[in-house]
């Protein structure tokens, strides 16, 4: 498998979609959405050939904050150690933010435990959208 940036190796937004709808989020399943969402800060996609097996991306202001979104991995390519690799390549893209944020499901923590992520006391507050 091939981990490369989105600057590297572009990421078609047809293939994010996909994988949008893999893991059961059709909130950005417009391919125009998409492209704009890749243009918002760093992304990194997981490569089997031709095929977009793993996607990662993050919202920053380049400076203090970023947000690491979106981590998606095909089922049948998980506990590979793609997703490692991938969020861990995003990170370093990250290295220069004073704080990096993200919010996940409890079942996958163990996951971000293991490539150095903390939890932590906040409490996630959503003020639009789905419960």
């Amino acid at each position: 498998m091939e981990i490369r940036t989105h600057d590297e190796r572009p990421i078609p937004s047809s293939a994010v979609r996909d994988l949008y709808y893999h893991v059961g989020r059709t909130q950005f399943a417009r391919e125009e959405d998409i492209t704009e969402a890749l243009r918002s800060g760093p992304a990194v996609g997981v490569w089997d050939g031709d095929r977009l097996v793993g996607f990662a991306r993050a919202l920053s202001d380049g400076h203090f904050n970023a947000y690491v979104e979106d981590v998606m991995v095909y089922e049948e390519y998980r506990s590979q150690g793609a997703g490692k690799r991938m969020v861990s390549l995003l990170l370093e893209h990250l290295s220069n933010i004073e704080t990096i944020n993200l919010y996940c499901r409890a079942e996958v923590v163990p996951f971000y435990e293991s490539i150095g992520c903390k939890r932590t006391s906040y409490v996630l507050m959503r003020c639009k959208g789905s419960p």
